[in-house]
């Protein structure tokens, strides 16, 4: 139920902010590649029951699931848009997300993923030797529940408690004490990614769309003025952690700079706490994305 009237408010604050009537679209969804349980094929079939008739999936750092999403998505009628979310390092050390979609040359990014993996790998390995010290969990079954991931990430430390009965939830006071960065005794270990500004080139030269993701975060939103100068494509509006408030600004800033706004709820199966489709955008923003490209080309701004 929780869900459902979530989801009645996400489409109701969307037409608010003239989104209008028809939502069809989930822009930014991870599967178990990344930070989320579900396989690709059973994500789309969960977008198709939904009522979307557009998806994207934006694995961290990993492209992998690009061409088989494509090819279940035609199967069910709903268009998987080629994307990815990509990990950057703010000014403040703060990890922010870039979203790319429809590079032209997804190759020309391969490169970053896999520097971003390595780096968070390296990390995600001190944070284990942390958190397996902690509790009763082994390595192994850590590495178990991350099984099929390009990474493990703290959904799967989580799992683990899950899977050994030490807790009954993934999100709760022990995700927080962990992995909260206001907490005294969490176990985080930063990893170094690329500025935002390195990633936002390197999206433009694979021939990409780069939207600054849930800006509404801690660091985000300090780079938002400088993004924009720097040929920021587009701001994920519409997505869990952004406030209403924080909407309604965002909406004016993307009008007053003429970018994209988009949106998604950044879903994870079992490993977040909303459902595909929560938080949407319609025909029309979904239309402005498909069509950006050749508008931008017809104005001389991209080659």
């Amino acid at each position: 139920m929780r869900h459902a009237t979530d989801k009645k408010q996400n489409i109701a604050e969307n037409q608010y902010n003239g989104g209008g009537a028809c939502l069809a679209g989930d822009l930014h969804c991870h599967t178990k590649l990344s930070t989320g349980s579900m396989g690709i094929d059973d994500l789309i079939v969960l977008a198709k029951k939904q009522g979307l008739t557009h998806i994207a999936i934006t694995d961290q750092d990993c492209m992998a699931g690009t061409v088989r999403g494509r090819v279940i998505g035609e199967r069910h009628d709903i268009m998987v848009i080629h994307g990815v979310e990509l990990s950057c390092t703010g000014p403040d050390g703060r990890e922010v997300h870039m979203l790319c979609y429809m590079s032209d040359s997804p190759n020309r990014l391969e490169g970053l993923c896999h520097q971003n993996l390595l780096a968070r790998k390296k990390a995600s390995q001190f944070m284990l030797l942390k958190f397996v010290s902690r509790f009763p969990v082994s390595h192994e079954l850590v590495h178990e529940c991350a099984k099929g991931a390009t990474c493990f990430y703290p959904q799967h430390m989580m799992r683990a408690l899950l899977e050994s009965g030490l807790t009954d939830r993934i999100y709760g006071d022990i995700f927080h004490e962990l992995f909260d960065e206001d907490s005294e005794n969490n176990i985080l270990y930063p990893a170094k990614f690329p500025s935002p500004f390195e990633v936002l080139e390197a999206i433009h030269q694979a021939g990409g769309i780069a939207v600054l993701a849930h800006p509404g975060e801690k660091g985000a939103m300090e780079l938002l003025e400088d993004l924009i100068a720097a040929g920021l494509d587009g701001v994920e509006v519409f997505h869990r952690s952004n406030t209403r408030e924080v909407q309604k600004q965002l909406l004016g800033i993307a009008k007053n700079a003429n970018i994209l706004v988009t949106g998604g709820s950044g879903f994870r199966g079992m490993y977040g706490s909303v459902t595909v489709g929560q938080s949407q955008v319609n025909d029309s923003q979904i239309n402005s994305l498909l069509t950006y490209k050749s508008r931008m080309k017809r104005r001389g701004v991209r080659s």
